[in-house]
């Protein structure tokens, strides 16, 4: 989901307002990037049980990795007073009251294999700026969402101020990404990936490659870590907010006030898909455009065009076929996990638990709160980066720090055998 995509309804100004109106006088800071921070020193293995009981860790590689962020683990997970205590209060006030990061970023438009187009969000400046070798980060966004999310925003800035080069994947049609082919988002089609992966890697190919992903782009990012044969090419990876299985999700997101996000995530891709209906006009065969260009759901939307355009016979099909509960069980990348069990629209009983138990590259981390992409808690709660973050970045600062070793130590002995 994105958060800047939530619609701007009267029913949220009328039930939120004694609660969110008076910090619509807090004006979001610039944040700007700093000077490189220095890496972290590597971990020591170690049996590791002694996290915080506000949390839910398991994973098969929890021995593995928990030591790795075991300062985080070892606290309570405390939310912020009244916005963070309610999950839908927490997620909308996430959504419209977290500041964005000041970055200036440089666009590149990736022509696909089958004349679509994505585009690539890269931090201005850093191609000349950064040593070829640098680790690259690669952020796959929400449901409709792209380089102009807050939450993609604090990341991007928090691993460019580690050092990191960083790259946001908007999907066709996101973040005013050009529509060139009647296939639109899906939630099941891994292509684009493919190719930003091979291109990424193609363009920086001493450098380790990896990713995090929010909501459905973490959805599509463990498929794809579960699926294809360039998974390989990451060194490892984090899932946040991941609805895993989509027919549950789909059910979950229907019911009650959480229908709230149904109805604006539909309206969202509608919008994206009204600014380009010249490109959709003489469709024929199973296509419902109308349907699609005024959903009122996301299924909506689904049953309108994307199932259509990617050949499946009904949005069940599609949603069954789309889930990354399917594949996590395959994923032998690092993955780290982090849900929320008062998740609105990725509900907690979606999450494969006992697949992430069963596999020694998986970490999962379950917080008390949270909402969908809001974790306002942490030292920098409210307005400033979720509590996920600085945990995120140690998790991968570790990792590529294992991977710099042990390059360092593979030309070592390449050296003394020259000798």
């Amino acid at each position: 989901m994105s958060a800047t995509h939530l619609t701007h309804s009267s029913l949220f100004l009328t039930n939120l307002r004694p609660t969110l109106l008076p910090l619509s006088r807090v004006k979001p800071r610039p944040i700007m990037a700093t000077p490189l921070d220095t890496p972290t020193p590597t971990t020591t293995v170690q049996q590791f049980k002694d996290y915080h009981p506000s949390l839910e860790v398991i994973g098969g590689a929890s021995d593995l990795l928990c030591p790795v962020i075991k300062k985080h683990l070892e606290r309570e997970y405390s939310h912020y007073p009244v916005f963070g205590s309610n999950c839908h209060v927490e997620t909308i006030f996430a959504a419209f009251f977290r500041e964005i990061p000041d970055v200036k970023l440089k666009r590149e438009c990736l022509r696909t294999k089958d004349d679509g187009t994505v585009t690539l969000d890269w931090v201005s400046g850093d191609a000349k700026r950064l040593p070829e070798e640098t680790p690259v980060l690669l952020l796959l966004p929400g449901l409709s969402g792209g380089s102009d999310d807050s939450y993609v925003r604090h990341m991007l800035v928090r691993a460019r101020n580690s050092g990191w080069r960083v790259v946001v994947f908007n999907s066709r049609g996101c973040a005013d990404s050009p529509v060139t082919t009647p296939q639109m988002y899906s939630a099941s089609f891994l292509g684009d990936l493919d190719e930003v992966v091979e291109h990424v890697g193609g363009r920086y190919p001493k450098a380790n490659l990896y990713g995090v992903g929010w909501s459905m782009g973490a959805n599509i990012l463990v498929q794809y870590l579960g699926k294809e044969a360039r998974a390989s090419r990451f060194s490892g990876a984090v899932s946040m907010c991941n609805p895993f299985d989509l027919v549950k999700s789909d059910d979950f997101i229907s019911q009650g006030f959480n229908k709230i996000y149904n109805r604006s995530l539909g309206k969202a891709l509608s919008g994206i898909l009204k600014k380009h209906l010249l490109l959709f006009e003489d469709l024929g065969g199973d296509y419902n455009i109308e349907l699609a260009a005024n959903a009122q759901t996301i299924r909506d939307y689904d049953e309108g065009l994307t199932r259509v355009s990617f050949g499946f016979k009904s949005v069940d099909e599609y949603l069954q076929k789309s889930c990354s509960a399917n594949y996590i069980k395959h994923v032998r990348t690092p993955l780290l996990c982090i849900q929320a069990k008062n998740d609105p629209i990725a509900p907690d009983n979606a999450i494969p638990r006992e697949d992430i138990k069963a596999n020694p590259n998986c970490l999962l981390i379950v917080t008390p709160k949270g909402g969908h992409l809001g974790w306002v808690a942490g030292e920098n709660a409210p307005v400033g980066c979720p509590w996920t973050d600085p945990m995120v970045m140690d998790f991968l600062k570790h990792l590529e720090n294992e991977k710099s070793s042990t390059r360092q130590g593979s030309n070592s002995e390449l050296q003394s055998l020259e000798v």
